[in-house]
């Protein structure tokens, strides 16, 4: 099954029969048979006509509209679906199956995070980095045998403490000095495209979650508010490393973005600007656009492979023996 994106801005979808047609004036980009559909996200300033949107929802397919910056303002779904019958599934996990799946995504988390050093280690050895690398590995083996959410918390936040002290070794720029995470307000540029990348990420999990019917309040590691989709906060752990911070990485090494330029100050933070928004968007989506060699051997976009965890957890959700797996890289 496809999950169509149409993240290219000044589309129209259209429908032809069993065919949607994504066109931008008289150029169709591509196409995809409904039978083969299960989803579709559109983002930005791109639109669908009613036609399509009645096809759609007559077979079952949701479609969800989000920002540019992945922010989910809303989603259209067939009047059977929703996410009551999963939240009870979910609901009725028990302390177990949760501290058992918070194990996987602390552990995977701090895996993604030392293969990214290593590799970087081996390219441009490090001092900062070597310790890094063997604190973050005893960290692993700690969260495997943690007993209490709180304590794999805690494990989890002195390994990006260790992560983060040795990232900025591996950027090559001037005007681009990290020396530690800097959340609320992100405080210089690389802290901003961190936050700017983590938060556009997050919604766009959070978009994903709901057009499965999951329940984004239940989650495993982090605690759900009426404000807080804390489901979101766990899927996207296992992703910061290779999608967020190696894009940032390499934004900074490829002299993409302008410290000058490209970010702006106020409220005691450092925020991208107007023209540095449109510009970390660009290679944003044409990261999670480009093809990787799935598990079995298939090429897929990364779009998919965050479909892919969603569903990973909505199995683990029905059947919880099938403990969840969360993405890791090598």
């Amino acid at each position: 099954m496809i999950t169509l994106y149409v993240s290219q801005q000044g589309c129209y979808v259209t429908l032809d029969k069993e065919t949607l047609l994504i066109k931008q004036g008289e150029t169709i980009h591509s196409q995809v048979q409904l039978p083969f559909l299960e989803q579709i996200l559109i983002f930005g300033k791109s639109q669908i006509s009613t036609q399509a949107i009645r096809a759609c929802l007559w077979r079952n397919i949701p479609i969800a509209y989000l920002s540019r910056m992945g922010y989910c303002y809303g989603r259209l779904m067939p009047i059977e679906r929703g996410y009551r019958q999963l939240s009870r599934y979910q609901q009725q996990l028990t302390a177990i199956d949760r501290l058992l799946v918070a194990q996987k995504i602390v552990q995977a988390k701090l895996k993604n995070s030392r293969v990214l050093l290593m590799r970087q280690q081996r390219r441009k050895p490090s001092e900062t980095s070597e310790f890094a690398i063997k604190s973050l590995e005893v960290l692993i083996q700690k969260a495997a045998k943690a007993e209490t959410i709180e304590r794999l918390m805690g494990l989890e936040g002195s390994g990006a403490n260790q992560y983060f002290s040795a990232f900025g070794e591996y950027l090559n720029g001037p005007n681009f000095v990290f020396l530690a995470r800097s959340r609320r307000p992100p405080g210089n540029p690389v802290n901003a495209m961190l936050s700017f990348g983590y938060q556009t990420l997050w919604n766009h999990l959070l978009a994903l979650i709901e057009l499965q019917g999951l329940d984004p309040y239940h989650a495993c590691l982090h605690q759900g508010t009426e404000r807080h989709a804390a489901l979101a906060s766990d899927l996207i752990e296992e992703f910061r490393a290779p999608l967020i911070d190696s894009l940032v990485m390499w934004l900074v090494n490829s002299k993409v973005m302008d410290a000058e330029k490209d970010f702006e100050y106020h409220n005691g933070g450092c925020y991208l600007n107007n023209t540095g928004r449109p510009k970390y968007l660009k290679f944003f989506l044409q990261r999670l656009e480009e093809e990787v060699q799935a598990e079995s051997g298939e090429k897929q976009p990364r779009w998919d492979l965050l479909t892919q965890q969603v569903k990973a957890f909505k199995a683990f959700v029905y059947k919880p023996i099938q403990l969840y797996q969360p993405y890791q890289i090598r």
